[in-house]
Protein backbone atom coordinates (compact mmCIF):
# COMPACT_ATOMS: atom_id res chain seq x y z
CA UNK A 1 0.00 0.00 0.00
CA UNK A 2 2.57 2.47 0.85
CA UNK A 3 4.41 1.73 -2.34
CA UNK A 4 1.12 2.32 -4.83
CA UNK A 5 0.44 5.31 -2.31
CA UNK A 6 4.10 6.97 -3.34
CA UNK A 7 3.63 6.02 -6.71
CA UNK A 8 0.54 8.44 -7.45
CA UNK A 9 2.32 10.87 -5.43
CA UNK A 10 4.95 10.22 -7.96
CA UNK A 11 3.12 10.52 -10.87
CA UNK A 12 1.41 13.76 -9.36
CA UNK A 13 4.98 14.99 -9.09
CA UNK A 14 5.58 14.02 -12.96
CA UNK A 15 2.67 15.53 -13.94
CA UNK A 16 1.97 18.60 -12.56
CA UNK A 17 6.51 19.19 -13.29
CA UNK A 18 6.34 17.84 -17.04
CA UNK A 19 2.12 17.59 -17.95
CA UNK A 20 1.89 15.12 -21.13
CA UNK A 21 3.49 14.90 -24.89
CA UNK A 22 6.74 15.91 -25.72
CA UNK A 23 9.70 14.80 -23.77
CA UNK A 24 7.88 13.27 -21.19
CA UNK A 25 6.22 10.56 -23.74
CA UNK A 26 9.88 9.53 -24.67
CA UNK A 27 11.03 9.52 -21.02
CA UNK A 28 7.68 7.06 -20.27
CA UNK A 29 8.86 4.80 -23.01
CA UNK A 30 12.32 4.67 -22.05
CA UNK A 31 11.34 3.97 -18.75
CA UNK A 32 8.65 1.32 -19.53
CA UNK A 33 10.85 -1.20 -21.37
CA UNK A 34 13.07 -2.23 -18.30
CA UNK A 35 10.17 -1.46 -15.87
CA UNK A 36 8.18 -4.12 -18.54
CA UNK A 37 11.21 -6.43 -17.75
CA UNK A 38 11.22 -5.57 -14.15
CA UNK A 39 7.39 -7.17 -14.06
CA UNK A 40 8.69 -10.09 -16.39
CA UNK A 41 11.37 -11.10 -13.43
CA UNK A 42 10.29 -9.61 -10.06
CA UNK A 43 6.35 -10.69 -10.11
CA UNK A 44 6.82 -12.97 -13.09
CA UNK A 45 8.57 -15.59 -15.35
CA UNK A 46 11.19 -16.39 -12.57
CA UNK A 47 9.75 -15.79 -9.39
CA UNK A 48 7.01 -18.66 -10.92
CA UNK A 49 10.00 -21.01 -11.84
CA UNK A 50 12.19 -20.51 -8.71
CA UNK A 51 10.08 -20.81 -5.77
CA UNK A 52 8.63 -24.29 -6.56
CA UNK A 53 12.18 -25.65 -7.73
CA UNK A 54 13.48 -23.65 -4.28
CA UNK A 55 10.68 -25.22 -2.23
CA UNK A 56 11.07 -28.63 -3.66
CA UNK A 57 14.74 -28.86 -2.80
CA UNK A 58 14.44 -27.63 0.54
CA UNK A 59 11.80 -30.06 1.56
CA UNK A 60 13.94 -32.97 -0.07
CA UNK A 61 17.88 -31.99 1.20
CA UNK A 62 17.73 -28.94 3.21
CA UNK A 63 19.12 -25.37 3.54
CA UNK A 64 22.52 -26.68 2.11
CA UNK A 65 21.45 -27.49 -0.83
CA UNK A 66 19.25 -24.38 -1.21
CA UNK A 67 22.77 -22.28 -0.51
CA UNK A 68 24.21 -24.02 -3.64
CA UNK A 69 20.58 -23.16 -5.81
CA UNK A 70 21.28 -20.19 -4.77
CA UNK A 71 24.81 -19.33 -5.68
CA UNK A 72 24.73 -20.84 -8.96
CA UNK A 73 21.44 -19.14 -9.92
CA UNK A 74 22.68 -15.56 -8.97
CA UNK A 75 25.76 -16.21 -11.20
CA UNK A 76 23.99 -17.57 -14.01
CA UNK A 77 21.42 -14.42 -13.90
CA UNK A 78 23.51 -11.89 -13.36
CA UNK A 79 25.99 -13.18 -16.47
CA UNK A 80 22.40 -13.73 -18.46
CA UNK A 81 20.81 -9.99 -17.38
CA UNK A 82 24.29 -8.54 -17.89
CA UNK A 83 24.99 -9.36 -21.34
CA UNK A 84 21.25 -8.27 -22.72
CA UNK A 85 22.15 -4.89 -20.39
CA UNK A 86 24.93 -4.54 -22.66
CA UNK A 87 23.83 -5.13 -25.77
CA UNK A 88 20.65 -2.86 -24.85
CA UNK A 89 23.03 -0.11 -23.68
CA UNK A 90 25.07 -0.04 -26.89
CA UNK A 91 21.91 -0.66 -29.36
CA UNK A 92 19.87 2.09 -27.50
CA UNK A 93 19.48 3.81 -30.76
CA UNK A 94 17.85 0.38 -31.99
CA UNK A 95 16.06 -0.09 -29.34
CA UNK A 96 14.26 3.40 -29.38
CA UNK A 97 13.42 2.58 -33.45
CA UNK A 98 11.55 -0.71 -33.09
CA UNK A 99 9.11 0.48 -29.83
CA UNK A 100 8.41 4.20 -30.92
CA UNK A 101 8.18 3.89 -34.53
CA UNK A 102 5.68 7.26 -34.09
CA UNK A 103 8.60 9.13 -33.38
CA UNK A 104 10.73 7.83 -36.20
CA UNK A 105 9.63 11.69 -38.42
CA UNK A 106 10.73 13.36 -35.09
CA UNK A 107 14.41 12.61 -34.51
CA UNK A 108 14.86 14.53 -31.70
CA UNK A 109 12.32 12.47 -29.93
CA UNK A 110 13.46 9.35 -31.44
CA UNK A 111 16.90 10.39 -29.98
CA UNK A 112 15.85 11.47 -26.35
CA UNK A 113 14.83 7.59 -26.10
CA UNK A 114 17.53 6.51 -27.08
CA UNK A 115 19.45 8.52 -24.48
CA UNK A 116 17.26 7.89 -21.76
CA UNK A 117 17.16 3.66 -22.75
CA UNK A 118 20.95 4.35 -21.84
CA UNK A 119 20.46 4.81 -18.65
CA UNK A 120 17.14 3.42 -17.70
CA UNK A 121 17.78 -0.20 -19.17
CA UNK A 122 21.20 -0.90 -16.42
CA UNK A 123 18.33 -0.98 -13.77
CA UNK A 124 17.38 -4.06 -15.23
CA UNK A 125 20.70 -5.92 -14.32
CA UNK A 126 20.05 -4.30 -10.49
CA UNK A 127 16.00 -5.36 -9.91
CA UNK A 128 16.89 -8.84 -11.45
CA UNK A 129 18.85 -9.65 -8.75
CA UNK A 130 16.48 -8.19 -6.56
CA UNK A 131 14.19 -10.93 -8.08
CA UNK A 132 16.22 -13.46 -6.98
CA UNK A 133 16.69 -11.96 -3.37
CA UNK A 134 12.95 -11.83 -3.26
CA UNK A 135 12.30 -15.02 -4.21
CA UNK A 136 14.73 -16.55 -1.50
CA UNK A 137 13.13 -14.31 0.95
CA UNK A 138 9.74 -15.10 -0.11
CA UNK A 139 10.78 -19.12 0.08
CA UNK A 140 11.15 -18.60 3.38
CA UNK A 141 8.14 -16.85 4.60
CA UNK A 142 10.10 -12.95 5.03
CA UNK A 143 7.57 -10.72 2.59
CA UNK A 144 8.34 -7.09 4.39
CA UNK A 145 11.47 -6.27 2.74
CA UNK A 146 10.68 -7.51 -0.43
CA UNK A 147 7.34 -5.31 0.12
CA UNK A 148 8.93 -2.05 0.17
CA UNK A 149 11.66 -2.10 -2.58
CA UNK A 150 9.32 -0.68 -4.40
CA UNK A 151 9.35 2.38 -2.31
CA UNK A 152 12.61 3.19 -2.81
CA UNK A 153 11.68 3.21 -6.45
CA UNK A 154 9.31 6.13 -5.89
CA UNK A 155 11.56 8.17 -3.43
CA UNK A 156 14.31 7.74 -5.74
CA UNK A 157 12.06 8.96 -8.50
CA UNK A 158 10.69 11.58 -6.85
CA UNK A 159 13.56 13.20 -5.37
CA UNK A 160 15.11 12.98 -8.93
CA UNK A 161 12.14 15.27 -10.14
CA UNK A 162 12.40 17.63 -7.23
CA UNK A 163 16.11 18.15 -7.42
CA UNK A 164 17.82 16.67 -10.06
CA UNK A 165 15.55 17.30 -13.08
CA UNK A 166 16.56 21.52 -12.65
CA UNK A 167 20.28 20.53 -13.37
CA UNK A 168 19.80 19.53 -16.72
CA UNK A 169 18.47 20.63 -20.44
CA UNK A 170 15.85 18.16 -20.52
CA UNK A 171 14.69 17.51 -17.26
CA UNK A 172 13.98 14.01 -18.07
CA UNK A 173 17.38 12.94 -18.01
CA UNK A 174 17.08 13.65 -14.31
CA UNK A 175 14.62 10.86 -13.91
CA UNK A 176 16.26 8.15 -15.68
CA UNK A 177 19.37 8.69 -13.40
CA UNK A 178 16.79 8.22 -10.42
CA UNK A 179 15.43 5.08 -12.07
CA UNK A 180 19.50 4.00 -12.37
CA UNK A 181 19.87 4.44 -8.56
CA UNK A 182 16.73 3.38 -7.62
CA UNK A 183 18.06 -0.35 -9.09
CA UNK A 184 21.19 -0.39 -6.65
CA UNK A 185 19.60 0.57 -3.79
CA UNK A 186 16.72 -1.51 -4.07
CA UNK A 187 18.93 -4.79 -3.90
CA UNK A 188 21.18 -3.54 -1.57
CA UNK A 189 18.42 -2.90 0.73
CA UNK A 190 17.92 -6.59 0.89
CA UNK A 191 21.25 -7.70 2.11
CA UNK A 192 20.58 -7.81 5.43
CA UNK A 193 17.30 -9.63 5.32
CA UNK A 194 19.04 -12.21 2.52
CA UNK A 195 22.38 -12.91 4.88
CA UNK A 196 19.81 -13.91 8.00
CA UNK A 197 18.18 -16.67 6.01
CA UNK A 198 21.83 -18.51 5.68
CA UNK A 199 21.28 -19.68 2.16
CA UNK A 200 22.74 -16.50 1.00
CA UNK A 201 25.90 -15.03 0.27
CA UNK A 202 28.07 -12.90 -2.55
CA UNK A 203 30.86 -15.25 -3.15
CA UNK A 204 31.47 -15.91 -6.49
CA UNK A 205 32.49 -19.56 -6.10
CA UNK A 206 30.35 -21.27 -8.67
CA UNK A 207 29.15 -25.37 -7.57
CA UNK A 208 27.19 -27.15 -10.45
CA UNK A 209 22.94 -27.71 -9.15
CA UNK A 210 20.65 -29.84 -10.91
CA UNK A 211 17.86 -27.41 -10.15
CA UNK A 212 19.92 -24.52 -12.10
CA UNK A 213 18.54 -25.83 -15.33
CA UNK A 214 15.20 -27.15 -14.05
CA UNK A 215 14.49 -23.42 -13.40
CA UNK A 216 15.53 -22.28 -16.43
CA UNK A 217 13.82 -24.84 -18.41
CA UNK A 218 10.47 -23.72 -16.60
CA UNK A 219 11.37 -20.37 -17.18
CA UNK A 220 11.46 -19.80 -20.36
CA UNK A 221 8.03 -20.69 -21.52
CA UNK A 222 6.69 -18.69 -18.19
CA UNK A 223 8.37 -15.44 -19.78
CA UNK A 224 5.98 -15.64 -22.04
CA UNK A 225 2.45 -17.44 -20.12
CA UNK A 226 2.73 -15.32 -17.00
CA UNK A 227 3.19 -11.57 -18.44
CA UNK A 228 1.11 -11.24 -21.27
CA UNK A 229 -1.23 -8.70 -19.45
CA UNK A 230 2.35 -6.55 -19.30
CA UNK A 231 3.34 -7.51 -22.62
CA UNK A 232 0.25 -6.07 -23.93
CA UNK A 233 0.47 -3.14 -22.21
CA UNK A 234 3.71 -2.51 -24.03
CA UNK A 235 2.02 -3.02 -27.18
CA UNK A 236 -0.05 -0.25 -26.27
CA UNK A 237 2.36 1.74 -25.62
CA UNK A 238 4.74 1.27 -28.78
CA UNK A 239 1.08 1.69 -30.69
CA UNK A 240 0.04 5.10 -29.04
CA UNK A 241 3.60 6.53 -30.25
CA UNK A 242 1.63 6.65 -33.51
CA UNK A 243 -1.09 8.43 -32.07
CA UNK A 244 -1.54 12.05 -31.46
CA UNK A 245 0.84 13.68 -29.24
CA UNK A 246 0.40 12.80 -25.63
CA UNK A 247 -1.34 9.46 -26.02
CA UNK A 248 1.53 7.48 -24.47
CA UNK A 249 1.27 9.87 -21.29
CA UNK A 250 -2.56 9.24 -21.04
CA UNK A 251 -1.97 5.49 -21.19
CA UNK A 252 0.59 5.97 -18.84
CA UNK A 253 -1.32 7.55 -16.07
CA UNK A 254 -4.32 6.03 -16.54
CA UNK A 255 -2.51 2.75 -16.06
CA UNK A 256 -0.69 3.98 -13.11
CA UNK A 257 -4.42 4.14 -11.55
CA UNK A 258 -5.56 0.62 -12.06
CA UNK A 259 -1.75 -0.41 -10.42
CA UNK A 260 -3.21 1.16 -6.99
CA UNK A 261 -5.14 -1.93 -6.71
CA UNK A 262 -3.48 -4.51 -8.77
CA UNK A 263 -0.58 -3.90 -7.13
CA UNK A 264 -1.83 -3.88 -3.56
CA UNK A 265 -4.20 -6.89 -3.70
CA UNK A 266 -3.83 -9.25 -6.52
CA UNK A 267 0.36 -9.16 -6.33
CA UNK A 268 0.53 -9.40 -2.90
CA UNK A 269 -2.01 -12.45 -2.41
CA UNK A 270 -0.09 -13.92 -5.81
CA UNK A 271 3.38 -13.42 -4.16
CA UNK A 272 2.11 -14.90 -0.55
CA UNK A 273 -0.07 -17.81 -2.60
CA UNK A 274 2.76 -19.37 -4.50
CA UNK A 275 4.92 -20.34 -1.86
CA UNK A 276 1.90 -21.99 -0.21
CA UNK A 277 0.33 -23.69 -3.26
CA UNK A 278 3.81 -25.27 -4.28
CA UNK A 279 3.93 -26.79 -0.73
CA UNK A 280 0.60 -28.31 -0.89
CA UNK A 281 1.55 -29.69 -4.39
CA UNK A 282 4.60 -31.41 -2.88
CA UNK A 283 2.37 -32.70 0.26
CA UNK A 284 0.09 -33.67 -2.53
CA UNK A 285 -2.73 -32.11 -0.49
CA UNK A 286 -5.53 -30.99 -3.14
CA UNK A 287 -8.07 -30.43 -0.79
CA UNK A 288 -6.42 -27.48 0.55
CA UNK A 289 -4.75 -26.52 -2.60
CA UNK A 290 -8.85 -26.00 -4.18
CA UNK A 291 -9.54 -24.31 -0.72
CA UNK A 292 -6.57 -22.20 -1.07
CA UNK A 293 -7.20 -21.12 -4.35
CA UNK A 294 -10.94 -20.58 -3.70
CA UNK A 295 -9.83 -17.96 -1.10
CA UNK A 296 -7.15 -16.24 -3.13
CA UNK A 297 -10.75 -16.01 -5.57
CA UNK A 298 -12.47 -15.12 -2.90
CA UNK A 299 -10.20 -11.89 -1.77
CA UNK A 300 -9.49 -11.06 -5.09
CA UNK A 301 -13.24 -10.40 -6.28
CA UNK A 302 -14.03 -8.36 -3.17
CA UNK A 303 -11.46 -5.97 -3.97
CA UNK A 304 -11.20 -5.80 -7.42
CA UNK A 305 -14.92 -5.32 -8.39
CA UNK A 306 -15.73 -2.79 -6.79
CA UNK A 307 -12.63 -1.03 -7.61
CA UNK A 308 -13.79 -2.04 -11.43
CA UNK A 309 -17.18 0.09 -10.64
CA UNK A 310 -15.81 3.34 -9.31
CA UNK A 311 -12.38 3.73 -11.70
CA UNK A 312 -15.49 3.17 -14.72
CA UNK A 313 -18.04 6.05 -12.60
CA UNK A 314 -14.75 7.93 -11.28
CA UNK A 315 -11.95 8.24 -13.28
CA UNK A 316 -12.74 12.23 -14.29
CA UNK A 317 -12.73 13.03 -10.94
CA UNK A 318 -9.94 11.04 -9.83
CA UNK A 319 -7.96 12.56 -12.32
CA UNK A 320 -8.64 16.05 -11.75
CA UNK A 321 -7.69 15.73 -8.37
CA UNK A 322 -4.06 13.86 -8.55
CA UNK A 323 -3.10 15.04 -11.86
CA UNK A 324 -4.78 18.38 -13.03
CA UNK A 325 -1.75 21.12 -11.90
CA UNK A 326 0.21 23.38 -13.63
CA UNK A 327 1.18 21.41 -16.75
CA UNK A 328 -1.31 18.99 -16.76
CA UNK A 329 -4.40 20.39 -18.62
CA UNK A 330 -8.48 19.82 -18.28
CA UNK A 331 -7.78 17.86 -21.72
CA UNK A 332 -5.30 16.22 -20.45
CA UNK A 333 -7.76 15.00 -17.92
CA UNK A 334 -10.58 14.23 -20.22
CA UNK A 335 -8.20 11.60 -22.20
CA UNK A 336 -6.38 10.05 -19.33
CA UNK A 337 -10.18 9.24 -18.13
CA UNK A 338 -11.48 7.65 -21.30
CA UNK A 339 -8.67 5.06 -21.09
CA UNK A 340 -8.62 4.87 -17.54
CA UNK A 341 -12.12 3.26 -17.71
CA UNK A 342 -11.23 1.01 -20.44
CA UNK A 343 -8.20 -0.33 -17.88
CA UNK A 344 -10.79 -0.25 -15.67
CA UNK A 345 -12.98 -2.92 -17.57
CA UNK A 346 -10.48 -5.60 -17.46
CA UNK A 347 -8.87 -5.44 -13.49
CA UNK A 348 -10.36 -7.76 -12.49
CA UNK A 349 -9.32 -10.06 -15.05
CA UNK A 350 -6.01 -8.42 -13.88
CA UNK A 351 -6.12 -9.74 -10.52
CA UNK A 352 -7.21 -13.09 -11.10
CA UNK A 353 -4.60 -14.07 -13.36
CA UNK A 354 -2.19 -13.18 -10.88
CA UNK A 355 -3.53 -15.43 -9.08
CA UNK A 356 -4.65 -18.61 -11.74
CA UNK A 357 -0.83 -18.62 -12.97
CA UNK A 358 0.36 -19.63 -9.73
CA UNK A 359 -2.02 -22.89 -9.39
CA UNK A 360 -0.13 -23.76 -12.67
CA UNK A 361 3.65 -22.88 -11.55
CA UNK A 362 3.37 -24.56 -8.40
CA UNK A 363 2.98 -27.63 -10.35
CA UNK A 364 5.79 -26.62 -12.58
CA UNK A 365 3.39 -26.67 -15.54
CA UNK A 366 4.58 -23.24 -17.39
CA UNK A 367 3.36 -24.70 -20.87
CA UNK A 368 0.01 -24.50 -20.24
CA UNK A 369 -0.35 -20.87 -19.61
CA UNK A 370 2.46 -20.19 -22.28
CA UNK A 371 -0.18 -21.63 -24.97
CA UNK A 372 -3.20 -19.76 -23.44
CA UNK A 373 -0.96 -16.63 -23.73
CA UNK A 374 -0.47 -16.89 -26.92
CA UNK A 375 -4.04 -16.95 -27.79
CA UNK A 376 -4.64 -13.98 -25.76
CA UNK A 377 -1.51 -12.25 -27.13
CA UNK A 378 -3.79 -12.97 -30.57
CA UNK A 379 -6.66 -11.45 -29.19
CA UNK A 380 -5.22 -8.86 -27.87
CA UNK A 381 -3.52 -7.60 -31.59
CA UNK A 382 -7.04 -8.32 -33.15
CA UNK A 383 -8.80 -6.20 -31.03
CA UNK A 384 -6.15 -3.63 -31.45
CA UNK A 385 -6.29 -2.95 -35.28
CA UNK A 386 -10.18 -3.12 -34.70
CA UNK A 387 -10.80 -0.58 -31.71
CA UNK A 388 -7.62 1.53 -32.50
CA UNK A 389 -9.58 3.58 -35.38
CA UNK A 390 -12.65 4.31 -33.64
CA UNK A 391 -11.44 5.17 -30.50
CA UNK A 392 -7.60 5.88 -30.57
CA UNK A 393 -5.77 5.50 -27.49
CA UNK A 394 -8.88 4.70 -25.90
CA UNK A 395 -9.47 1.72 -27.78
CA UNK A 396 -6.29 0.04 -27.15
CA UNK A 397 -6.39 0.12 -23.36
CA UNK A 398 -10.03 -1.50 -24.40
CA UNK A 399 -8.48 -3.93 -26.15
CA UNK A 400 -6.53 -4.93 -23.52
CA UNK A 401 -8.96 -5.46 -20.89
CA UNK A 402 -10.74 -7.44 -23.31
CA UNK A 403 -7.25 -10.00 -23.88
CA UNK A 404 -7.26 -9.78 -20.03
CA UNK A 405 -10.44 -11.41 -19.17
CA UNK A 406 -10.11 -13.94 -22.44
CA UNK A 407 -6.81 -15.04 -20.67
CA UNK A 408 -8.02 -15.27 -17.55
CA UNK A 409 -11.24 -17.31 -18.66
CA UNK A 410 -8.47 -19.51 -20.41
CA UNK A 411 -6.63 -19.90 -17.30
CA UNK A 412 -9.81 -20.93 -15.00
CA UNK A 413 -11.20 -23.37 -17.75
CA UNK A 414 -7.29 -25.35 -18.08
CA UNK A 415 -7.85 -25.39 -14.29
CA UNK A 416 -11.41 -27.18 -14.56
CA UNK A 417 -10.32 -29.48 -17.00
CA UNK A 418 -7.42 -30.52 -14.84
CA UNK A 419 -9.57 -31.04 -11.38
CA UNK A 420 -7.90 -28.39 -9.73
CA UNK A 421 -10.62 -24.89 -10.14
CA UNK A 422 -12.28 -24.37 -7.10
CA UNK A 423 -16.24 -25.87 -6.94
CA UNK A 424 -18.78 -23.33 -7.38
CA UNK A 425 -19.92 -23.60 -3.61
CA UNK A 426 -16.32 -22.60 -2.34
CA UNK A 427 -16.61 -19.18 -4.59
CA UNK A 428 -20.65 -18.39 -6.34
CA UNK A 429 -22.26 -17.04 -3.15
CA UNK A 430 -19.23 -15.38 -2.39
CA UNK A 431 -19.64 -13.62 -5.85
CA UNK A 432 -23.54 -13.03 -5.95
CA UNK A 433 -23.28 -10.71 -2.63
CA UNK A 434 -20.33 -9.01 -4.05
CA UNK A 435 -22.28 -8.05 -6.94
CA UNK A 436 -25.22 -6.98 -5.11
CA UNK A 437 -22.97 -4.78 -3.06
CA UNK A 438 -21.48 -3.60 -6.07
CA UNK A 439 -24.66 -2.34 -7.75
CA UNK A 440 -25.52 -0.48 -4.57
CA UNK A 441 -22.19 1.33 -4.16
CA UNK A 442 -22.05 2.10 -8.12
CA UNK A 443 -26.42 3.83 -8.06
CA UNK A 444 -24.57 5.86 -4.76
CA UNK A 445 -21.66 7.39 -6.86
CA UNK A 446 -23.44 8.10 -10.03
CA UNK A 447 -25.76 9.84 -7.69
CA UNK A 448 -23.48 11.81 -5.60
CA UNK A 449 -21.06 12.37 -8.89
CA UNK A 450 -23.57 14.41 -9.93
CA UNK A 451 -23.53 17.05 -7.57
CA UNK A 452 -20.25 16.92 -6.26
CA UNK A 453 -18.74 17.71 -9.90
CA UNK A 454 -20.87 20.35 -9.95
CA UNK A 455 -19.13 21.93 -7.33
CA UNK A 456 -15.52 20.76 -8.16
CA UNK A 457 -13.71 23.27 -6.43
CA UNK A 458 -10.12 24.70 -8.12
CA UNK A 459 -7.91 24.31 -5.02
CA UNK A 460 -6.54 20.63 -4.09
CA UNK A 461 -8.06 20.89 -0.52
CA UNK A 462 -11.67 21.79 -1.90
CA UNK A 463 -11.14 18.81 -4.47
CA UNK A 464 -9.43 16.44 -1.75
CA UNK A 465 -12.57 17.01 0.20
CA UNK A 466 -14.96 15.98 -2.80
CA UNK A 467 -13.53 13.23 -3.69
CA UNK A 468 -12.99 11.82 0.06
CA UNK A 469 -16.95 11.98 0.50
CA UNK A 470 -17.20 10.31 -2.62
CA UNK A 471 -15.11 7.45 -1.45
CA UNK A 472 -16.42 7.03 2.19
CA UNK A 473 -19.61 7.43 0.91
CA UNK A 474 -18.53 4.55 -1.99
CA UNK A 475 -16.99 2.26 0.61
CA UNK A 476 -19.21 2.34 3.02
CA UNK A 477 -22.21 1.28 0.98
CA UNK A 478 -20.52 -0.63 -0.41
CA UNK A 479 -19.31 -2.60 3.03
CA UNK A 480 -23.29 -1.93 4.59
CA UNK A 481 -24.31 -3.77 1.37
CA UNK A 482 -22.37 -6.66 2.04
CA UNK A 483 -23.22 -6.73 5.87
CA UNK A 484 -26.97 -6.68 4.07
CA UNK A 485 -25.92 -9.73 2.21
CA UNK A 486 -24.49 -11.88 5.23
CA UNK A 487 -20.68 -12.04 3.95
CA UNK A 488 -19.35 -13.70 6.69
CA UNK A 489 -16.10 -13.45 8.24
CA UNK A 490 -15.53 -17.08 7.53
CA UNK A 491 -15.35 -16.67 3.55
CA UNK A 492 -12.28 -14.32 3.76
CA UNK A 493 -10.67 -16.41 6.19
CA UNK A 494 -7.63 -18.69 5.08
CA UNK A 495 -8.18 -22.07 5.25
Amino acid sequence: MLSRVLGLVRDMVFAASFGAGGSQDAFVIAFKIPNFLRRLFAEGAFNQAFVPVLTEYRQAEGDASVAKLVRAVQIYLAAVVGGVTLVAVLAAPVIAWLFAPGFHDDGAKLAEVGRFLRLTFPYLWFISLTALSTSVLNSYGKFGAPALTPVILNLCLIASALFLTPLFQVPQTGLAIGVLVAGLLQWLFLWPSLLRTGVWSLSPRYQPHPGVAKIFKLMLPGLFGVSVSQINLLLDTVLASLLVDGSVSWLYYSDRLTELPLGVIGVAIATVLLPRLSALHVSDDSDRFERTLAWAMRIVLLIGLPAMAALIILPDVLLTLLFQYNQFTPEDVIQSASSLAAYAVGLPAFMLIKILAPAFFSRQDTKTPVKIGIQAMFWNMLFNLLLIYPLGHVGLALATSLSAWLNAGLLAWSLRRSGLFPSLPLWMKTLLRIVFACLVMSLLLLYLKNIAWLQMPGDILGRARVVACLVFAGAGSYMLALLVARLGFSELKHP
